[in-house]
């Protein structure tokens, strides 16, 4: 490993589709360290939350367990994601989604939802979560009804594209270390230094 990664604090990897975001996987599948160099998993970089494996973008490793609390720590640093659904996503939706909906995995909300477009019977949103639970956007959109055909609208696609202020600018599968600059700044996102 260059010096420059060992003084490295935070990694950022876009994870592509069929990578699930563990260490080993019990049924085989392909992790996100079979993607990255061998020096991430032995020298203990863990992923800051989950992606599941069929979600992709941005995904942060770090070696500090002090750094994934405060950086998965609810309101402490916003995650944007792309998000295409099947159904037209309405006004109606939009507050819905803002105000929370329950589920078995308590209440889930957006903090901010914005209708980008729409392409036959998919929209496509840009949505904003403050804390993130397991399958959180898919089981959201789950629990709201296409208004023309009474069904369940469905997550087709999602991509993280923001945590904090980074921004996902890497290609599928590729990774980089942070930039000083860019390491405060997710610090001071998550409130402060550690």
């Amino acid at each position: 490993m260059t010096a420059r990664k060992a003084q490295a604090r935070v990694l950022l990897f876009h994870k592509p589709k069929g990578l699930t975001v563990t260490r080993a996987d019990e049924r085989g599948r392909r992790t996100v360290y079979d993607a990255l160099p061998a020096w991430v998993r032995e020298d203990g970089w863990v992923p800051v939350g989950r992606l599941d494996r069929e979600t992709r973008g941005l995904l942060l490793f770090v070696r500090e367990g002090a750094l994934v609390e405060r950086l998965t720590r609810p309101g402490s640093c916003a995650k944007v994601y792309e998000v295409w659904v099947r159904g037209r996503v309405t006004e109606a939706h939009r507050a819905q989604a803002r105000a929370g909906v329950t589920s078995p995995a308590g209440l889930l909300k957006a903090a901010a939802l914005e209708i980008a477009g729409t392409a036959g019977p998919k929209t496509r949103l840009r949505v904003t979560l403050d804390e993130g639970k397991n399958r959180h956007l898919r089981r959201l959109f789950a629990a709201l009804k296409d208004p023309e055909r009474g069904t369940p609208l469905k997550v087709t696609d999602l991509k993280r594209i923001a945590f904090g202020p980074l921004e996902l600018d890497v290609g599928s599968g590729a990774w980089r270390m942070l930039t000083p600059r860019e390491e405060r700044g997710l610090l001071d996102a998550a409130g402060g230094d550690l």
